[in-house]
């Protein structure tokens, strides 16, 4: 069977030379005799992998010499408890700006630790903006300030950064990650779960600041505290091994095709022929407000809702797989990750031109 066209929103598309070379590897990787599932996480080996896959991290996104990153199990949702548990160390404060489902979990989450107040939200209008910030939106004494950079329900995403001052500024970019060029030096932590934009699911990155490193309370899970990450190079317990490899084959791929600016630039293609299409149809409608358009996650709807089922049915038919909406909103949704190529926006915008003909008159 060929390959279809996968717009899962995660876990997601990976690049067909990363899945190439994992076959390739599999039983047998280099001279270890062994695969990569098979490998002790305490070999040489394996310690190589995992320094090279931080290492192109590193490179990749322009990360401070004065980061840790660490290779965190448990997903983004994890770090939706540990970030106020390590990081809600003075005032026990934390501001929220709720954006979608999974700010609004992450904002529920930290109220276990102290006081998350949600000092913005888009929720009156189905999260289909960002709001408007400034310094006055945060309390001076906020121990950080929590974003979700991407929404990847309502296909919205920051198109800039909060002023957060002094306050470190915390981000879930699990749906964006290393889709755009960002300044990480404007983050106190920066997390996201693997399952999107880097490999499979299982494994979270989070590169946080060292000096924001080593306060939570010693009541707290030894697992849940960052510095068992800095302090043992991820490699406190057993980590998600086969995905840190497979997110180091990710990162050579990255790198090969000119980085995270060169992706940007494919990205912001890509959105545009899907964004314009949207724009012009007369069956098809965007949800999202337009200075607020994600390049990751496009969610858009039919007029004529009794032909949503029809279009999943004959998209699926035609190769254009896992386009369902989420189930909170419904729709259609298609994530343009960086493993989608051009020719799968091109294939699917060419589809919804001939679905839209053949139903014109419905």
């Amino acid at each position: 069977m060929d390959r279809v066209y996968n717009f899962a929103a995660g876990p997601a598309v990976l690049p067909l030379e990363v899945l190439l070379r994992i076959q390739k590897d599999f039983p047998v990787y280099q001279n270890t005799g062994m695969s990569v599932l098979e490998m002790s996480h305490r070999s040489a080996m394996f310690e190589e992998i995992a320094a090279q896959a931080e290492a192109l991290f590193r490179e990749l996104l322009n990360i401070p010499d004065n980061y840790c990153v660490l290779f965190v199990q448990g997903g983004a949702t994890m770090q939706f408890s540990m970030v106020p548990l390590n990081l809600m160390r003075r005032s026990k404060k934390a501001n929220y700006v709720v954006t979608g489902e999974f700010a609004q979990k992450a904002a529920q989450e930290a109220q276990k630790f102290g006081s998350a107040t949600v000092t913005a939200s888009s929720a009156d209008r189905q999260y289909a903006y960002i709001p408007n910030l400034s310094m006055s939106s945060f309390d001076h004494d906020a121990d950080y300030v929590h974003i979700t950079l991407n929404n990847t329900i309502y296909g919205t995403r920051f198109p800039s950064l909060p002023d957060t001052g002094e306050i470190p500024l915390v981000a879930d970019m699990s749906s964006c990650i290393l889709s755009e060029v960002v300044d990480v030096s404007r983050f106190g932590l920066i997390y996201a779960g693997a399952q999107k934009n880097i490999g499979p699911s299982g494994l979270c990155l989070v590169a946080i600041r060292k000096d924001l490193v080593g306060f939570a309370p010693a009541s707290a899970p030894v697992l849940l505290d960052y510095r068992t990450y800095a302090d043992h190079a991820s490699l406190y317990n057993t980590p998600p091994t086969f995905a840190i490899y497979v997110a180091k084959l990710l990162f050579e791929w990255l790198k090969s095709k000119g980085g995270v600016e060169g992706i940007e630039t494919v990205n912001r293609e890509k959105a545009a022929i899907l964004y314009d299409f949207l724009d012009e149809s007369s069956l098809f409608q965007g949800t999202a407000d337009r200075e607020f358009r994600s390049f990751m996650n496009a969610t858009f709807v039919l007029l004529n809702e009794n032909l949503t089922a029809a279009f999943l049915s004959e998209a699926s038919a035609a190769g254009f797989v896992n386009l369902k909406g989420h189930r909170a909103v419904g729709g259609i949704r298609a994530s343009l990750y960086n493993a989608m190529p051009v020719e799968g926006i091109v294939s699917l915008v060419d589809f919804m031109k001939r679905f839209e003909a053949a139903h014109k008159s419905r």
